[in-house]
């Protein structure tokens, strides 16, 4: 059943390099297929030589006003958003006008793979924050993009930049930590990446969107300078690095104004400020108020038009609450867009995924999850070398875990742990199994192994938050899985633990074990991916894009019901920029493991730091026996210009990905602008760089700082 309801009435490294996605074509070989449009002759926007906005300005005056609201909504509720995971579920389809040749556009949900149907279930996008690696973001969007175009979509929901700002927040493993800028150089990538395809990306949740509790009534009281620094620069480089077509405004109020109908953030800063010439997409049910959202910037409500339709918007024309110009800026902007990425100019994507060949798509999968897989300890007892046994225990091991709601994907196939371990391992190694439900069978299947890996999981995703930061409040099923890792450690001296997990969790017995890997949600090659990294076949890429805390009132945000999860449904964001581990640097809170942390196989020397207002030069040196994967990262201490403007003692401004042979060295160098020295001046409204000193610092992590030096105004 489809539902016009806009129509008729209100209803309720070089990873990417190494790999190449198959059969597909470039932005113009789609366009270069037959139009959908028509004849230029008699439609003369169909022109495919002309500019997207000449073209929207010669189609706009031939709509009528009913033609113009329908554009600015979704119809398909229960087709989309209430179809699930059904194979021609999208997540949204607007349907075009055909008497003017204006197609269809149907949407998928995508920040870990497409949900519709089955697809390739590529890591958390957590685990892509987790390999530092622009490229790789870049992988990972073409080939969410190349899937969704094979299921028929002109535009995926990707990705989720909102930066990290409690651990507990449900949706930690859809997004890219904890640090705005990691977030800002993954996003844009991920958004080229995707529109290479030929799809549309839509960003989101601008402005701010950052817990699961109260979300959809939130009020969030964040100062100016604080958005600026951390909660936009990851959709301002969408925007102006990325070119993002679409950006989704979220759910809450900023500031006591709804997201999706915040002109200042909406209007003032993405359209006038940032050049976005895209349009503006609802999440679902976001909007409140027909002419708030008409004035305040929002183009399209998704999934239908419940303040968008031939009754409300035609009544707040009536009334002069939104002036006509304004429907037809919003109905201008989602035509120029669909004339900027050749929708008028092709045939639509037939949705055939299922027969298409997904084998670089897989080839991605593993290993972007190999490039996240994270070695947080290691006391000898990794690589793996050739074990006799090895005792497998808790569920995980042979399943593949995920986060749940609109970025859960259902797989074809998927590699459990438990196969890819055994198919590495071979013949020779004996491999036991037990779930840990009976702590005791547990304990005794891993003394008489040489080996023991305990599975340990959370459980995340969006509609809830976490209610604490231990294993058992995420996966209250599981049993006492932290007493049952200690059990496992008594047992077997040689014990590693596996986390399943979508963001940091408590780490108790990390003294009691000898290697503690974090795979995240690793997807559907999680088997052959992990076991290429414990068996040492490639050396495990990734950093934390959050910090482990020891202990729960460590974590930001805890002890302090205003700042989380909120007081009479109103957030206050009083930590200012002091997010991630800025918070714990603030106030001197050793954290179990820091931000950036991550072991490879070999070691590593800096030396030769140089550093100048335009870049900072380090060499990094392989002090190992084996080839390595080193992730070097800068990070500047900036001079507070005030006391009213304090300054956490380390921001990342720079990191690397590269990989050294045994003694090879590598001069590398990080680029800065002036923007790296730069907060945001709230009375200046504007970006500016205080007198003072600037220490730069360079090392394998926020706490493992090996070479520093000074700029500016230094005594």
């Amino acid at each position: 059943m489809r539902m016009r309801v806009g129509r008729w009435l209100p209803a309720a490294g070089a990873l990417a390099a190494a790999l190449a996605l198959t059969a597909v074509p470039v932005p113009g070989e789609a366009r270069a297929q037959e139009s959908r449009c028509g004849d230029p002759a008699q439609r003369p926007w169909c022109d495919p030589s002309l500019s997207p906005d000449r073209r929207a300005d010669l189609l706009l005056p031939q709509m009528t006003a009913d033609e113009k609201i329908a554009m600015l909504a979704a119809d398909d509720l229960f087709g989309g958003p209430l179809g699930g995971f059904l194979e021609t579920a999208h997540a949204d389809v607007n349907n075009g006008v055909p008497r003017l040749g204006i197609p269809p556009v149907h949407m998928a949900d995508g920040p870990a793979g497409v949900r519709q149907g089955k697809a390739t279930a590529l890591p958390a996008p957590i685990a892509l924050a987790a390999g530092f690696d622009p490229e790789a973001a870049r992988l990972y969007g073409r080939t969410v993009a190349w899937e969704a175009r094979h299921r028929g979509n002109d535009v995926i929901f990707g990705p989720t930049v909102d930066v990290l700002r409690t651990p507990r927040n449900g949706r930690t493993f859809e997004g890219f930590g904890e640090d705005p800028y990691l977030a800002s150089t993954l996003g844009a990538p991920w958004i080229r990446g995707a529109q290479s395809q030929g799809v549309m990306a839509a960003v989101k949740h601008m402005a701010v969107y950052t817990q699961e509790t109260d979300r959809l009534t939130l009020n969030m009281k964040v100062d100016p300078r604080t958005l600026r620094e951390i909660y936009l620069p990851p959709f301002e480089a969408a925007v102006k690095e990325g070119g993002a077509a679409t950006v989704m405004c979220g759910f809450g109020r900023l500031n006591g104004r709804w997201a999706c109908e915040d002109g200042t953030v909406l209007n003032d800063i993405l359209r006038a400020e940032w050049g976005f010439e895209g349009y503006v997409a609802s999440d679902h049910f976001a909007p409140k108020d027909t002419a708030a959202a008409a004035d305040g910037g929002l183009d399209m409500e998704l999934p239908i038009g419940l303040r968008y339709n031939a009754f409300m918007l035609k009544a707040a024309v009536a009334q002069g609450k939104v002036a006509p110009a304004t429907v037809d800026g919003h109905v201008r902007n989602i035509l120029r867009t669909m004339f900027r990425f050749g929708v008028f100019d092709r045939q639509a994507y037939p949705n055939d995924l299922t027969g298409a060949d997904r084998t670089a798509s897989e080839t991605a999968a593993r290993r972007i999850a190999e490039a996240g897989i994270t070695l947080l300890k290691n006391d000898g007892v990794l690589p793996l070398k050739a074990p006799g046994s090895i005792a497998l225990i808790g569920r995980a091991a042979r399943q593949s875990p995920s986060g749940h709601g609109s970025a859960q994907v259902v797989p074809f196939t998927a590699v459990s742990a438990q196969d890819g371990i055994a198919r590495r391992a071979g013949a020779g190694t004996r491999i036991a199994y037990a779930d840990g439900d009976d702590r005791a069978r547990a304990a005794a299947l891993a003394r008489d192994a040489d080996v023991a890996i305990v599975f340990a999981t959370d459980a995340q995703g969006e509609f809830f938050d976490k209610s604490c930061l231990t294993l058992e409040c995420g996966e209250p099923l599981r049993g006492d899985q932290d007493g049952l890792i200690s059990e496992v450690a008594k047992a077997n001296p040689n014990t590693i633990v596996v986390l399943n997990t979508g963001g940091p969790v408590l780490t108790p017995w990390a003294g009691q074990v000898k290697g503690i890997v974090e795979a995240w949600y690793p997807g559907q090659e999680a088997g052959n991916a992990l076991a290429r990294v414990l068996f040492g076949d490639v050396d495990p890429g990734g950093r934390l894009p959050v910090t482990f805390p020891v202990d729960e009132n460590d974590a930001p945000t805890s002890g302090n019901p205003a700042q989380y999860p909120g007081v009479n449904e109103t957030v206050t964001f009083s930590e200012g920029v002091m997010v991630g581990y800025r918070h714990y640097d603030a106030k001197g809170i050793e954290p179990r493991f820091p931000f950036g942390h991550g072991l490879s196989y070999t070691t590593f020397r800096y030396s030769d730091l140089a550093a100048s207002t335009g870049s900072v030069k380090v060499t990094v040196t392989n002090t190992g026996a084996r080839t390595g994967i080193a992730v070097p990262q800068l990070y500047i201490g900036m001079p507070s210009p005030g006391a009213d403007v304090p300054q956490p003692p380390r921001q990342l401004k720079g990191y690397t990905k590269i990989t050294l042979r045994p003694g090879e060295s590598r001069r590398v160098t990080f680029p800065l602008s002036q923007r790296s020295f730069a907060y945001w001046n709230e009375s200046a409204k504007a970006w500016k760089v205080a007198d003072g000193c600037y220490r730069i610092m360079v090392g394998s992590s926020s706490r493992d700082i090996a070479e520093t030096a000074s700029l500016g105004q230094c005594g």
